[in-house]
């Protein structure tokens, strides 16, 4: 058996026992992930001298990418809850669209802002929302938790505003103006999918809808108004909205720096947890809660950074040990057309975790054979991008710091969220590509 045959068995077996430690053992996820990281770094061709620095190295790494906004994410969370903001929300839409349909009306509050925002940090702006709208409406968390999570996900994936989709349309030459309106349209069905397959999951499960988070204070004053409960979560969204359109538009200069600059996610939920103080204070809030509200966030968001960073550390050893890329390399020899990004892009992204590394890379793969696919036209290239976005979306689970930040935000257990969220990353990934394939037959 070849290094990269064995090195590929034992990712695996790495896989499995993460979530058989935690799942079944009920042992620490994050000493589960450093445990099963440095096993599997020994094993493979890791040099023994690099093992410590690379999980040192990709910890921090994950650690400083995410830290301020987890910790203010957690803030704004903290001030929804205590001011009652989250609960008007909640309360407005219930009203609005009825509790029978809060699920639909969840994953629309997800899908639309994510057009223009990172799947991370949507969702922990939203995650007091989906818990509200689960208290509220007795809906399981889990389900909830899915279909938010694959709301942000379908389009983070498969439109060029995020990093992944623009830097494997940039590789292969696809035409960005189509790849943004063909990713949209392509990301309904998938979205779908995935919406009815998180509700085929959750049935017959003992599934708990989230505990109501409103302070013991609160309960006893007026809820604050919708206008201004929504100014916490929807000032970072426009911020970062801004600066995405700026980049695509090539806007970089001049005064666009300033709105780059408050578009930065950190600054964004910075000012988002600003208006949450500012939203507390005026419902009941006193003097110290800055400082009881930083302190708040910063216990909630311990657990979360930790584990957040474990799983980047995790999918690091993975990429280390070369196996998405020799999966990538001896596919791309089979000559079967679109099938072949899509099985690239999908093997990258379980093996390795990232879905922007795994669309990269596989942009890079696949570039050279796009005459031998028939693909080397400008609809040929728009599918294939297409079909390397429908495979970063297959799978999310244990190596994703996606599937940490759904898991912890949502506060349900690791079990629960591969039933339901991850399986349904797989159904969204796979119908999203069936759609592509079949529209592929009439427009190539």
């Amino acid at each position: 058996m070849s290094s990269i045959a064995i090195s590929s068995l034992l990712v695996a077996l790495s896989i499995v026992a993460i979530v058989y430690l935690t799942a079944k053992v009920k042992f620490s996820v994050f000493g589960s992930l450093f445990a099963v990281s440095i096993v599997l770094a020994l094993s493979t061709n890791v040099p023994v001298a690099k093992v410590i620095d690379l999980l040192k190295t990709s910890f921090g790494n994950t650690l400083g990418g995410i830290s301020f906004i987890i910790i203010f994410g957690a803030a704004i969370a903290v001030c929804m809850e205590r001011s009652g903001g989250a609960l008007s929300i909640a309360t407005h839409i219930l009203k609005k669209a009825g509790e029978r349909n809060a699920k639909p009306a969840l994953a629309w509050t997800g899908f639309i802002p994510g057009l223009t925002i990172f799947c991370d940090t949507g969702y922990i702006i939203l995650s007091g929302i989906a818990r509200s709208i689960s208290a509220k409406s007795k809906t399981p968390m889990p389900l909830m938790a899915a279909i938010l999570g694959s709301s942000l996900y379908a389009v983070h994936c498969l439109v060029p505003t995020h990093p992944g989709a623009l830097a494997a349309a940039n590789t292969l030459g696809a035409n960005l103006g189509l790849f943004i309106l063909a990713g949209v349209i392509f990301a309904i069905p998938g979205l779908l999918a995935a919406y009815y397959w998180a509700n085929f999951m959750s049935k017959g499960q003992d599934y708990a809808p989230a505990a109501m988070e409103v302070d013991e204070l609160q309960s006893d004053r007026p809820l604050p108004p919708f206008s201004h409960a929504l100014l916490p979560v929807v000032l970072p969204l426009v911020l970062i909205s801004i600066s995405t359109l700026l980049t695509t538009l090539g806007l970089k200069t001049g005064f666009a720096v300033y709105l780059h600059f408050l578009g930065n996610p950190v600054i964004a939920l910075l000012a988002g947890m600003l208006c949450g103080l500012w939203l507390l204070s005026r419902n009941g809030g006193k003097q110290g809660d800055f400082t009881d509200v930083l302190e708040q966030a910063i216990v909630k968001a311990g657990p979360i950074l930790i584990i957040t960073a474990a799983g980047g550390m995790f999918g690091a050893v993975i990429r280390e040990t070369g196996v998405g890329t020799a999966l990538g390399e001896a596919l791309s020899s089979a000559s079967v057309g679109l099938l072949v990004p899509f099985i690239i892009a999908a093997l990258l992204k379980t093996a390795q975790g990232s879905s922007t590394v795994a669309a990269l890379t596989t942009a890079a793969i696949v570039t050279p054979s796009l005459a031998s696919f028939g693909l080397d036209s400008e609809m040929g290239r728009l599918f294939a991008v297409l079909t390397i976005g429908a495979g970063s979306i297959v799978a999310s689970h244990a190596n994703d710091s996606y599937f940490w930040v759904v898991t912890k935000f949502s506060n349900i257990e690791m079990q629960q969220s591969l039933r339901v969220f991850t399986t349904s990353t797989i159904v969204m990934g796979t119908v999203t590509f069936a759609c592509i394939w079949a529209a592929s037959a009439f427009m190539l």
